[in-house]
């Protein structure tokens, strides 16, 4: 099992458990729901909505449920977790593109591991070390994280859509599904 490493939190919170690993990834997701969770940083719903259209898909997803985080600084809370655990059987959570985001986005996925559920996180490339000192944190310090080009913010529809097509393989690649 991996150690506790102690150290600072960024999003405030307390460190983590150890995690020993990924969950299971299934042979396929065909049937399967995906959840999406909009941590309201602007255009994470349009990234979020169009990655979930396109899994949907190409990979049989029978249903994409979307939900959406109090406070994007933040870890997401006890009931949301819990919630998202029961009602989907994998997640994508999006947007880091600051600090504090980019850590809580590390943490969501983490947390989702944690409870069985394959996770995908999506940070910009300005904020890897926040990412990365939060995996560190939360004591899974080898976690994959997708990281798509900064910023994300004051995109239009097309570039959204470049970064959606670039962060696509990344994505399938973390969920362990055939491209």
């Amino acid at each position: 099992m991996a150690q506790i490493h102690a150290g600072f939190d960024p999003t405030g919170g307390t460190t983590g458990q150890a995690v020993s690993g990924l969950a299971p990834r299934p042979e396929t997701y065909r049937g399967s729901t995906l959840g999406i969770i909009d941590n309201t940083k602007p255009n994470a719903a349009v990234i979020l909505s169009q990655l979930g259209d396109i899994l949907k898909e190409r990979y049989g997803f029978k249903e994409v449920r979307s939900y959406v985080k109090n406070y994007f600084g933040t870890p997401m809370t006890p009931d949301l977790l819990k919630q998202v655990a029961e009602e989907c059987d994998v997640v994508v959570t999006a947007v880091g593109d600051c600090g504090s985001c980019s850590a809580a986005t590390v943490a969501d996925g983490i947390m989702l591991e944690r409870e069985g559920i394959p996770a995908v996180s999506i940070c910009t490339d300005s904020f890897v070390a926040s990412a990365q000192a939060m995996a560190e944190v939360q004591g899974f310090p080898n976690y994959a994280f997708v990281t798509m080009a900064h910023p994300v913010a004051s995109l239009d529809a097309e570039e959204l859509q470049e970064r959606v097509t670039t962060a696509l393989p990344e994505v399938t690649k973390i969920l362990a599904v055939a491209n």
